[in-house]
């Protein structure tokens, strides 16, 4: 997800972005310089996507892959979760007659009202045009895709509740959207179940699927390896440990902050307020469950 200065899709947002294609791997090229990476994967005559941007940028993500795979058809994007920043092409996938896979809670949340009070915006419900059309409940995923198959799981309630990383197998490649932020404090989405202790362990999951050679894609910044998603693995561990055991002796949330519980991150992760009070927050929904969440 973009910051929270720049969280109102449109005109502004469109000016900012100038959409960039670079070649990844194999079949794989990311696109870069709009609300958050995109990867597009290449086979045959056919495009899929894992995440399309900002609505505000389609016109010129259909511009780039025409340019770049001309005779290819789009054949299926992946939404990682719901947030605008990795939703906005679904309608223009639709359009095309794509089909556009995720989880049934990203579903969910793209077809109704979300109060997100932690941006003070209210997101209205989307269109029956713009929302996934094939989703899943529980169980890896596959898809059939150039000769191989491309996995996509859901990682449960982490920074939203319908989270999914998507692995491409041959190119050793894992997209984690904004569930692997490695130069900021990552976003724990309150107003989708979002909870840190489930971060971690998405986190945990998505280390297991990594050797040394592995590229994971984050939402935003450039591709990352295993040591990454450990280390922001460690950090969510510490600190959900830590908030768990102040409201375990009754502390408040002053009194949290008072105790410093980012001190050894905050030289990589940047400010931790609004990531703590996200974390705090929900888990107080999770607190029987904090000692028991596995490093």
């Amino acid at each position: 997800m973009a910051s929270p200065a720049l969280l109102v899709p449109g005109v502004a947002w469109s000016a900012r972005s100038r959409l960039t294609l670079t070649p990844l791997a194999g079949r794989l090229s990311l696109i870069t310089g709009g609300a958050a990476n995109i990867v597009v994967a290449s086979a045959g005559n056919e495009l899929l996507l894992v995440d399309g941007g900002a609505a505000a940028d389609a016109a010129q993500l259909s511009k780039l892959l025409a340019a770049h795979f001309p005779k290819h058809r789009l054949r299926a994007v992946i939404n990682t979760h719901w947030h605008w920043a990795q939703s906005g092409f679904n309608a223009a996938a639709r359009k095309a007659g794509a089909d556009v896979l995720a989880h049934e809670y990203t579903k969910l949340w793209l077809s109704t009202e979300v109060n997100s009070r932690w941006e003070g915006r209210v997101y209205k419900p989307q269109p029956a045009a713009s929302l996934p059309n094939k989703t899943f409940y529980s169980g890896p995923q596959s898809l059939p895709f150039g000769g191989g198959a491309v996995e996509y799981v859901h990682l449960g309630q982490a920074h939203t509740d319908g989270d999914v990383y998507v692995r491409f197998p041959e190119e050793n490649i894992i997209v984690a959207a904004d569930i692997v932020s490695p130069t900021k404090y990552p976003i724990v989405d309150s107003a989708s179940n979002g909870w840190l202790g489930g971060m971690q362990g998405a986190l945990r999951t998505i280390a297991a699927r990594c050797d040394a050679n592995t590229k994971v894609i984050p939402a935003v910044g450039a591709p990352v390896g295993v040591d990454a998603v450990k280390s922001q693995q460690d950090m969510c561990y510490s600190v959900v440990s830590r908030i768990g055991e102040n409201y375990y002796k009754g502390g408040t949330f002053d009194e949290l902050l008072a105790s410093k519980p980012t001190k050894e991150f905050d030289s990589r992760y940047g400010d931790p307020a609004l990531f703590l009070k996200q974390s705090y927050e929900t888990a107080w929904y999770h607190v029987n469950e904090i000692r028991r969440v596995a490093r």
